[in-house]
Order: structure tokens, then sequence, then C-alpha cells
């Protein structure tokens, strides 16, 4: 794309003079400044800025939303800013996770996850998976030679491992994750 040389705004006054002002050389269009300004409003109208929400989002927490002159919306989950969810507000999402304690992995289900691993003894939560008790089965299942007899606890071992990096894969924290999945329910069942 062929650069031009800086010249006035193209805006025509509500006088019928030209805007006096000068266009930067870079600018994509042939606007000065301020008419740019204006016009990314125009068109914000319509298709939202994005910035920081004024409070974090009550459905998943994030802190980036999209602001447009009828409200906000939270830039991950679409919840409108100041709506509050219907009952509990926290929808049903069954998870499979896996805990560390020691040199063992517990390999569990719950579509209360925070409450259920309360309850347990554990060093680290390594990992969350979207999936119900069949879920879990085939988990125990795809590493049965490694369970520990009569619980779900398995010794840690390379396959195991390796499904875990393959799960956090991209996520430093597993109950981002988590919320990022309950954000998603609220979004589509809210």
């Amino acid at each position: 794309m062929k650069r031009r040389a800086a010249s006035g705004c193209g805006i025509q006054l509500p006088d019928g003079d030209t805007c006096s002002e000068a266009v930067e050389a870079d600018a994509p269009l042939n606007l000065c400044t301020r008419h740019l300004l204006v016009a990314h409003d125009w068109v914000a109208r319509d298709v939202g800025a994005t910035d920081t929400l004024p409070s974090p989002c009550q459905a998943c927490g994030s802190r980036l939303g999209v602001r447009y002159p009828s409200g906000w919306l939270c830039a991950i989950c679409e919840w409108k800013l100041g709506d509050l969810p219907d009952g509990d507000g926290v929808p049903r999402v069954d998870v499979v996770y896996y805990i560390r304690l020691g040199n063992r992995i517990k390999i569990g289900t719950s579509a209360n996850p925070r409450a259920r691993i309360a309850r347990l003894p554990w060093d680290e939560v390594l990992a969350f998976e979207r999936g119900n008790r069949q879920v879990e089965q085939r988990r125990h299942a795809q590493f049965a030679d490694h369970r520990i007899r009569g619980s779900e606890w398995f010794e840690s071992h390379a396959a195991l491992t390796r499904h875990i990096a393959d799960l956090s894969d991209g996520v430093d924290d597993p109950w981002s994750r988590y919320k990022l999945w309950v954000s998603q329910e609220l979004a589509l069942h809210g």
C-alpha cells in the first residue's frame, strides 16, 4: 500500500468549509485525529468498545468488557454487567478433576469441585476436564494399571502426567478454566 503525504482533513464542516486540521501520514482515512475519533465513536455504538469493566463480571470474574450505549457486556462470557443470575447463579458443570497428594494423583468427578476438593487431602489441583461419571470411569480404565487398589488414587506415571499436561496446556490456573465453563453455561442458559 502506498503511503500518502500528510494533507488536510477531508471533512466538510457545517459552515461549508473543510476541516483545516492535518491528517497523519499513516492515517487509514483522509481524516484528522479528531474526526477519526468521532467516526470510531459512531461505529462503537453498534460494535461496542472493548475496555476494563467498572467492576468484575459476576458470572466469571473477568475484568474485560465491551461497552455499548445500552450497557456493558463481559468480553469473556457475554453476561450483562449488573444482571444477577437466577437462583443461586451457578449452573451445573460436571468436571473430572485431577489432584496430587505426594506422588499420587486422584481422578474424581463433581458438579461442585470446590466443595468436593475441600473435603479431600491434596497438595495441588492439577487440572479439570469437562465430563461426568462416564468420563471419569473411562479415565480410571485408561490408567487402571497404576490404580491404587480400592481407591480413585493412581501412582504418578508418564501417561497420566502427559494426559494432565495436555489438559492444562495454556492454562495457568485450573480454576480459571472451570470458571470459564461455568460462565459459558450461564451465558447459554442464564
